[in-house]
């Protein structure tokens, strides 16, 4: 697979690395089984994949546990990245950026994971109690001590609403990166960037690029959405997030049925088996040298799938085609009779 650079660290990962949290959090919890994930881990590590994305939330804490059982086998294959900073009550998400939590968050994800050092460590919410210098703080003295390669910022869950809809998602994310590169370096900067959600483009990606800073493109394929897997009126589980989700009503998903369909004719002009999956993520691929789809999966065939997406190379005509497909709808926007 081709390697890609992130970070003013150059830090080496495969172009395509591999989402672990649909293996122990959120999405079909009534299919998630440990031996089929870890299946799908080695399967991606197989494939080239090398960049693993997990939480210490998820779960909360069995998702590293069970990278912990691939670590201990493959360390030299995997770049582990981790993130502190939620802690999960019951039916609630709470922030935590104490600089004594962070430290202890460190320390355990390392034991969980089996292994002496995280290569990339990303604070997944800033606590709005805590100045965020003094979290990010206590994170390069992770690398200090030779726990932690590298430091990374999450941005991931930052929404559209139906009182701002064009307002600039990632103001708020841009300031809080300007006030902690004054404390220590940002490698990487994860957050949502697919053909159905492309607002990081607009000012987050040049920002980062212009730092020498590497995005980690979460939900590459829209949720599932983007694959063309899912049915409209389908339904999920109650504890799903896309119940919940304003583009995952079954009118909605009817709706904005057109990226699947523009998605799938690209994939049809570069041969039998390439698929609507694979050209979303080469579509992220194709953003920027230091972009890198973070696909999440609990399957096999999907993880080794998705990793194909690193050797599809879409051209100016498919990508002008992609730029040319009907902004993704919200419920909201639907018309009613």
């Amino acid at each position: 697979m081709e390697r890609r650079t992130i970070g003013a660290t150059a830090l080496d990962v495969g172009a395509v690395g591999l989402g672990c949290m649909p293996m122990n959090w959120a999405y079909g919890r009534s299919e998630q089984r440990g031996d089929r994930s870890l299946r799908a881990v080695h399967a991606a590590l197989d494939a080239g994949v090398s960049l693993l994305d997990t939480a210490d939330m998820y779960g909360p804490f069995t998702n590293e546990l069970l990278l912990g059982r691939v670590l201990k086998e493959r360390r030299a294959d995997v770049f582990v990245s981790t993130k502190c900073g939620l802690l999960v009550g019951d039916g609630h998400v709470v922030a935590n950026g104490r600089p004594e939590y962070v430290r202890r968050a460190c320390d355990a994800s390392l034991r969980r994971l089996q292994t002496d050092v995280l290569d990339l460590y990303l604070l997944h919410r800033a606590d709005p109690e805590v100045p965020v210098e003094e979290t990010w703080g206590a994170m390069a003295g992770l690398v200090a001590a030779g726990k932690v390669r590298a430091l990374g910022l999450s941005a991931v869950g930052v929404r559209r609403t139906r009182r701002s809809p064009t307002a600039d998602l990632y103001e708020g994310t841009i300031r809080q990166l300007a006030r902690v590169q004054q404390v220590f370096p940002v490698a990487a900067v994860q957050a949502e960037l697919s053909v159905w959600a492309p607002e990081a483009l607009a000012r987050l990606l040049p920002w980062c690029g212009a730092r020498g800073i590497g995005l980690l493109a979460a939900m590459p394929l829209g949720s599932g959405f983007l694959t063309g897997t899912l049915t409209p009126g389908g339904g999920f589980e109650p504890d799903d997030p896309r119940a919940r989700h304003p583009r995952f009503t079954a009118e909605m998903m009817a709706a904005n049925q057109p990226l699947v369909a523009g998605l799938r004719r690209v994939a049809a002009r570069h041969g039998d088996g390439v698929t609507a999956a694979q050209v979303a993520l080469a579509w992220v691929l194709a953003q920027g040298r230091h972009v890198v789809p973070v696909p999440g999966t609990k399957r096999e065939r999907w993880a080794v799938e998705n990793a194909g997406a690193a050797g599809l190379r879409l051209t100016d005509g498919d990508l002008a085609e992609l730029a040319a497909l009907p902004a993704a709808r919200e419920s909201w926007e639907y018309p009613r009779s």
